[in-house]
């Protein structure tokens, strides 16, 4: 067996930082919050348990979130990671170019390959919105390939 990574993914916390997704993200090699942090002590509360890289999302306006860049290239163990808020504003054609794209902003979680390309969106963390469950992700990178799992929370 090579060498292979964890990567916690969360996004959509809006300012709420649930113990539960804590716990479910400890043990990750890293963390990747897909946007709509809000208040600083989320990252805070992500950097405690992993390093982290984070975005941007369209609630961001203040605080460390609003210095945050829109967008990141990322790459782990030779696969070409993508992350952007919202997946509607993808402006590149990932196929042979990208191996995860990595979205928020739907609060709907999505971990679907489509072609060679797999899109992932963690679902929302933060407050529940309309009936859509809480939940956060994780990725689990090998240099053969990466494997996507949504976890729901118990709230």
């Amino acid at each position: 067996m090579g060498v292979s990574m964890q990567i916690g993914v969360i996004a959509d916390t809006h300012s709420k930082m649930r113990p539960e997704a804590l716990e479910v993200l400890k043990g990750s090699d890293l963390i990747l919050h897909a946007g709509d942090v809000g208040r600083d002590e989320v990252l805070e509360a992500l950097e405690a348990i992993a390093p982290l890289v984070a975005i941007r999302g369209n609630i961001d306006k203040t605080g460390r979130a609003a210095t945050l860049p829109d967008v990141k290239d990322l790459e782990f163990l030779g696969h070409s990671f993508y992350m952007l808020h919202d997946v509607k504003t993808l402006d590149t054609e990932p196929q042979g170019r990208y191996r995860v794209v990595i979205a928020g902003h739907s609060h709907k979680p999505r971990n679907e390959w489509v072609g060679d390309v797999l899109y992932f969106n963690p679902g929302a963390a933060g407050p529940r919105r309309f009936t859509l469950p809480i939940t956060v992700g994780r990725l689990q990178v090998s240099e053969d390939g990466v494997v996507g799992e949504i976890i729901e929370l118990p709230v």
